[in-house]
């Protein structure tokens, strides 16, 4: 695959960072107006670094748009005629509509909106994609590239946002849900370095009994409470403070904020 990633930020960096260690691309872009922040990518062959996107574009089968919102629109208007029939056409930003692209570029192009997160990095992401209605034609390929980083799920674009709040800021969510449980060993006694590797560990195995077993959290939490045991004791407690509540209230408060982004 030729691939270009337009705006090599945080999330672009993510996204070409899994991408070669899936090696899963024969050329990849990265296109930066100071290509200098772009760091790691110095013994990859196959990387070309570039702050011209005409550049990228031209010489790239896929093109990955990661630029800031507000910035999208000049890019396309610039490149417009530079863009070929046959290209997918991959936008991961937040809050452009493929009706915006559309109205820029046409609708008879290949184009899919994508939101993953930055575990992309090491192959974990959790990425949703919306085609538009010639974008289907190649929602396998997305899901190919976006499946080298993690897992991928096709889902209607009115449920993106929706999916960037649970997906994107989600990854920060999580930290800080380690982050705490890290402060908690540290009261209970351990180094921080101890406490931080147990609290990722215990997390991670979470999440994998889940993923492999199929099972409801509820029924892994019923495998680890005890009638009148320190289990369902702490759980308690952290009910009675608000845990679900707070975690909930959090996800509709970003959930409000991002639709406040137009779309």
């Amino acid at each position: 695959m030729k691939v270009a990633i337009i705006g090599a930020g945080s999330l672009g960096q993510s996204i070409a960072k899994g991408l070669l260690k899936n090696k899963v691309v024969s050329s990849l872009y990265l296109t930066k107006r100071n290509t200098s922040s772009i760091v790691g990518f110095e013994n990859y062959d196959e990387v070309i670094l570039t702050s011209n996107n005409k550049e990228a574009i031209k010489n790239a089968d896929i093109l990955i748009f990661a630029v800031q919102p507000r910035h999208l629109e000049k890019i396309l208007l610039d490149s417009k005629d530079l863009l070929r029939k046959e290209q997918l056409i991959i936008s991961v930003i937040t809050g452009f509509s493929i009706q915006k692209i559309e109205d820029i570029i046409g609708a008879n192009h290949f184009i899919i909106r994508a939101m993953p997160n930055t575990a992309a990095s090491v192959g974990q992401s959790m990425t949703c994609l919306s085609p538009n209605e010639k974008g289907i034609e190649k929602v396998e390929i997305a899901k190919t590239i976006f499946n080298s980083l993690g897992t991928s799920m096709q889902i209607p674009e009115e449920q993106l946002q929706a999916a960037t709040v649970i997906c994107a800021s989600g990854i920060a969510f999580w930290m800080r849900l380690i982050r705490a449980t890290t402060q908690g060993a540290i009261q209970l006694g351990f180094e921080a370095h101890e406490a931080h590797e147990l609290a990722m560990q215990t997390c991670f195995g979470a999440a994998s009994l889940l993923k492999e077993s199929g099972n409801h959290p509820e029924a892994e939490i019923d495998r680890v409470t005890t009638p009148g045991g320190c289990t369902i004791e702490g759980l308690n407690e952290m009910e009675h403070q608000g845990l679900s509540s707070s975690l909930i209230k959090g996800i509709n408060a970003s959930f409000e904020k991002i639709n406040q982004i137009k779309n």
